[in-house]
């Protein structure tokens, strides 16, 4: 076993695999990025090394830069993680060049897989069934349109080098093929520097169905059963499940035998996940291996009971695998969900800023997380918005379940938007306990998942200004301590007033371009506060803790909440919800309004396409401008009819969050 491993990765994956290395007595090192200097896997690493600016081209990518604090720091072995360089047969071979051991596949199976298209032509060969469709070199738009048009539509367009959901559209017939592809292209160029792209049918209501395999040196090669992935938004996974749901146990044997097949074929080593897609009918079709261990092995992991990443550290050393096929068995059922940062009502447009509050259940046999991040730390554009994995497990899946809710319950995060709420309404919905699943799940329950917002209920309005007020005096109380006069009636928070009782008014305005605005009338009492709403008056008192627990009494009733503010932001957590409010202060200064007539970046990004020319009219709904940000694009569209009368960002240009890019008159 090598003595010293470096982490050529980020995020929960290097947290990950540093716990276990450390567990395992190895000696870590951890590579970050400028952005990335006070991360939480490099407090955690017992060395780092800057390797570059914040861009991941200019860091997390570039292999001399790792290979060189490999031999700075004597590190014997690289794990490339998941992303980035994981998959990149060139810097396998680099590390073989330097004489390092590359946590993962040789090379050979890394190109043999690395390429959609060759890899489905490889399992042609090798009688695996696929997806009708085209797999081809050549890349001629109109020899593509051809292919869709012989596929029958709706098709998939799909990067060839990619995965993840970088460079995937759907295009549902001919006139918009064009855009789709341009677009996809785009993606797949920014994402992996290879715009080649293949076009497969697109199923109606297939289920995703991975099988993690796993490979030694010494020919062994074993299955460890199935996760089913179906829960996806923009092709991108949201919740995985293992063991999948209503499972055939013979189709479970052939998907699994199928998975080893393929990668004995291909002299396979380490972890690897073959993914499939599996139809009503019980049939499958490959779609593609991923040559790394992947973000939802932590599924499998618990109905296994195994660490994958030490089979990974000890396969790389050499070591034969600890299990054979036979002494594998599946254990209940385990859950993962992914937290992003992201904001679902908006298109799930992700998010940046500072987790100014994080906090999540307390981890045990039957919860875990895996994060990369802390309370403070930043989500930045560079980056995938991801927060943490929260990964549940228990003896079977309605159990499962109900882990996963209260888990969800359990979870606070404050300082940006995150799809919480989203997560839990996915698992509080009627399909999903009945594992009725298939890929597109959330767009056929969108109104149950995504519903139209809903004003503030009283109860929740007067916990919010409770923890308003009651902050407001502890920071009065502070102030007053620290003055010459700590004594003074000026510094008194209780509302006393001579022969009267004190009147005031909190107001809490709802997020969104039509946010409620609450104007709470209340009257100052011994030891509380009575708030005066239109169906009637609410007592209510209690106590704020520094950390924000909130305990009250609101009407003779106790609850218990979790009150974190921010700036002007106020964040409530509260019977499992999470409830945001803007704080508007009587003696504050308006913020100024975007305007009509100004279209904004959503987020921090840079321009990678201009689609429209200052003068021309537009019809509702236009592309006028796209931006790539967080390794996604999002393309703004015209928000009616009307005249583009300038543009103020080429292609090229770095936008921060905010920026007018185009002027535009309505029509």
């Amino acid at each position: 076993m090598f003595r010293t491993l470096l982490i050529a990765n980020r995020g929960e994956i290097a947290c990950r695999v540093i716990k276990t290395a450390r567990r395992m007595g190895l000696r870590t090192v951890a590579v970050h990025s400028d952005a990335d200097a006070g991360a939480r896997h490099v407090a955690m690493a017992d060395a780092a090394v800057n390797i570059g600016p914040a861009p991941a081209r200019e860091s997390y990518l570039r292999v001399e830069a790792i290979l060189d604090a490999a031999r700075r720091t004597g590190a014997e072995a690289i794990h490339p993680g998941y992303g980035f360089l994981s998959e990149n047969a060139g810097f396998a071979d680099a590390c073989a060049a330097a004489g390092l051991i590359f946590v993962g596949p040789p090379a050979s199976a890394i190109r043999a897989m690395g390429g959609k298209s060759e890899a489905k032509a490889l399992m042609e060969t090798a009688g695996v069934p696929l997806v009708p469709g085209y797999h081809g070199a050549d890349q001629d738009a109109a020899l593509l349109l051809r292919e869709a048009e012989r596929i029958g539509w709706p098709v998939l367009i799909k990067a060839s080098a990619g995965g993840g959901g970088k460079g995937m559209k759907v295009a549902a017939s001919a006139s918009e093929f064009a855009d789709q592809l341009a677009s996809a292209k785009r993606e797949a160029a920014a994402s992996f520097g290879d715009d080649r792209v293949l076009i497969e049918k697109y199923l109606t209501r297939p289920r995703h169905v991975e099988i993690q395999v796993f490979a030694d040196t010494h020919g062994n090669c074993v299955y460890l059963f199935e996760r089913d992935c179906s829960i996806q938004r923009r092709h991108q996974k949201v919740v995985e499940e293992a063991p999948a749901p209503d499972m055939d146990p013979a189709i479970r044997r052939r998907m699994g035998e199928a998975a080893v097949a393929a990668a004995k074929a291909i002299g396979y080593v380490g972890a690897g996940t073959v993914e499939f897609l599996l139809d009503e009918d019980g049939r499958f079709y490959f779609m593609e291996m991923n040559t790394r261990l992947q973000v939802e092995h932590p599924v499998t992991e618990l109905i296994t009971g195994q660490d994958l990443v030490e089979w990974q550290l000890r396969v790389a050393a050499g070591e034969a695998l600890p299990l054979s096929q036979d002494d594998l068995a599946i254990d209940g059922h385990a859950i993962e969900v992914r937290l992003y940062a992201e904001d679902p009502a908006r298109g799930f447009l992700p998010q940046t800023g500072n987790l100014t509050h994080l906090r999540f259940p307390e981890e045990g046999p039957h919860v875990r997380v895996d994060t990369g991040v802390r309370a403070g730390d930043a989500i930045s554009i560079h980056y995938d918005p991801m927060i943490a994995k929260l990964i549940v497990w228990d003896r079977d899946r309605p159990s499962a379940v109900r882990r996963l809710r209260a888990a969800l319950e359990g979870t606070e995060i404050a300082g940006l938007n995150a799809n919480v709420a989203f997560l839990t309404a996915i698992a509080a919905h009627p399909a999903f306990m009945a594992a009725d699943l298939d890929t597109r799940f959330i767009q056929r329950h969108e109104a149950d998942l995504l519903p139209a917002p809903q004003p503030a209920g009283g109860r929740t309005l007067a916990l919010a200004a409770l923890g308003l007020l009651l902050d407001r005096a502890a920071k009065a109380r502070a102030a007053a301590a620290a003055s010459p006069d700590p004594w003074s009636p000026w510094a008194r928070t209780d509302g006393w007033r001579l022969n009267d009782e004190a009147h005031d008014t909190v107001t809490l305005r709802e997020p969104g371009e039509a946010g409620t605005e609450h104007a709470l009338r209340l009257t100052y009492r011994r030891g509380g506060y009575v708030f005066h709403f239109p169906d009637g008056d609410v007592r209510a008192a209690g106590a704020l803790a520094a950390d924000g627990r909130l305990t009250a009494e609101i009407d003779g009733a106790r609850s218990t909440a979790t009150w974190v503010r921010s700036g002007g932001g106020i964040t409530l957590f509260h019977a499992g919800g999470t409830h945001r409010f803007e704080a508007v202060e009587p003696l504050a200064t308006a913020a100024a309004d975007a305007g009509a007539g100004k279209l904004t970046a959503p987020m921090p990004g840079k321009v990678i396409a201009v689609l429209v020319e200052a003068g021309v009219a537009v019809d509702k709904g236009t592309p006028l401008i796209v931006l790539e940000a967080m390794k996604m694009e999002h393309t703004i569209k015209a928000p009616a009819a009307g005249t583009v009368s300038a543009l103020k960002f080429r292609v090229g240009d770095q936008v921060p969050e905010g920026a007018e890019l185009i002027g535009f008159e309505a029509a």
